[in-house]
């Protein structure tokens, strides 16, 4: 470990380790991402060096491993094609600017604010828009350009239409792998299973701890892309499957994500020629089974039994993000579960006691426009010819229109009850006045 003693961290024999795993794991991913984000699998391989040497230095979380995310394949692609490659390192580096000042007004915290249906619905378009896309590189076949020719064209590239033996065969290899390699416990330890699927594919071809500090882990993101956009180089987050890997590899400390940085910048900059050798339908494999395993597939009929409003947000963020896009999706989502949780808070019932002469009317709960209807319903039920007194002691909460509507029923039902007062009233004066005339002589 002497070697090792200028980092400006203590690293240990345990995060040593896992820095070899991370590394593993993350060098395909940075070309796959790349890759599938259109832009050449050096720059993935830069915002992985970054996200190790810079990211990983700065404070905020110890074990979070950061670099180019398959969840953020599809943002990208979209830029590159709409203003260009050229473009990319502005947008990135407008990006982490806004990261940066986000952090130092301590704003990171809130993010956390956010349903987790409208994220696993978000996650899972991106993963189903990552599918629908590179199953057709696995394959071989052309890409359609529109999701819904990629959408209406599965059953063709199902039938064979269009497909390449070959790589059809390294690409559903790749997945194979991946599948199965994790299951074998003890090699997958030593080997992550995206390596060795990769490497697999590429042989075939020449003949695969402490809580996180919101607001520093922001800042540390936002000075991550701001380097990467100055590179010219794909954008980075926190990302789950390297993270996973460091900490199931036994890392104590950050010494581990910093030194899988080191490590592929000593891949690049020894074994530059090793990209070339790596088929495309490998990479396409791998984001595949990565765009898979965002779907959240195991939630589904639990979320379903348990929570059905949270399961319709999820629903609707999925098939809007793949409908129309990332913006869109996540912008309906948060609106419907906005809306879910107004429905789920304005609970409103009403209680009537019997009390001297009156009929003591109580509401009770969160009385919101929402179950406006509901409330008016049942003060119209109450018996006409009863005197009403209503009380509203027990209401956490009132709106303008809650409120206003029941100081206008409260008016109606008085002035009701005084017409009918006065009405009774006229009756009995007549009634006397003709009693008097009869009696007369």
């Amino acid at each position: 470990m002497r070697g090792l003693s200028s980092l400006p961290i203590p690293v240990h024999r345990a995060d040593l380790t896992a820095s070899l795993v991370v590394f593993l794991v993350a060098l395909p991913l940075c070309v796959g991402v790349a890759v599938a984000s259109g832009v050449p699998a050096e720059l993935g391989l830069i915002t992985g060096i970054v996200g190790g040497l810079l990211v990983g230095l700065l404070p905020g979380s110890s074990l979070q491993v950061s670099g180019p995310a398959a969840g953020l394949t599809v943002l990208v692609f979209e830029a590159v094609q709409r203003y260009g490659i050229g473009a990319l390192g502005v947008l990135v580096l407008g990006a982490g600017v806004v990261q940066i000042v986000l952090g130092v007004l301590r704003l990171g915290r809130w993010f956390r604010a956010v349903s987790v249906a409208v994220v696993q619905g978000m996650l899972a378009g991106i993963g189903i828009v990552l599918m629908a896309g590179q199953v057709y590189v696995l394959a071989g076949a052309g890409v359609p350009e529109s999701m819904a020719g990629k959408l209406s064209g599965l059953p063709g590239l199902v039938s064979g239409t269009g497909v390449s033996g070959p790589a059809l065969a390294v690409g559903a290899g790749t997945v194979a792998v991946l599948v199965a390699w994790p299951r074998w416990r003890r090699a997958a330890r030593v080997l992550p299973a995206p390596l060795v699927a990769v490497g697999l594919a590429a042989v075939d071809r020449m003949h695969q701890g402490r809580r996180t500090d919101y607001d520093k882990e922001l800042i540390a993101q936002g000075a991550g892309n701001t380097v990467c956009g100055a590179l010219g180089a794909l954008p980075m987050t926190a990302v789950i499957v390297r993270s996973s890997a460091n900490v199931h590899a036994g890392a104590r400390t950050k010494a581990s994500r910093v030194l899988h940085g080191l490590w592929l910048l000593l891949f690049v900059a020894a074994l530059p020629g090793a990209l070339g050798v790596i088929p495309v339908a490998a990479l396409a494999g791998v984001l595949v089974h990565a765009g898979f395993k965002l779907v959240p597939l195991r939630v589904l009929v639990p979320l379903w039994r348990g929570h059905r409003g949270e399961a319709v947000v999820l629903g609707v963020t999925t098939v809007t993000v793949v409908a129309t896009s990332l913006f869109e999706g996540v912008l309906v989502g948060l609106l419907l579960a906005v809306a879910k949780t107004a429905w789920d808070v304005s609970h409103v019932h009403v209680e009537t006691v019997e009390g001297a002469g009156v009929l003591v009317v109580r509401v009770i709960g969160n009385a919101t426009f929402l179950r406006l209807p509901k409330l008016l319903d049942a003060l119209d039920a109450l018996p006409a010819d009863r005197k009403v007194e209503l009380e509203l002691s027990g209401l956490r909460h009132t709106d303008h229109a809650c409120a206003a509507e029941l100081e206008g029923w409260a008016a109606q039902r008085e002035a009701r009850q005084a017409e009918g007062r006065a009405r009774a009233g006229r009756g009995e004066e007549d009634g006397q006045r003709e009693g008097a005339l009869s009696s007369a002589p």
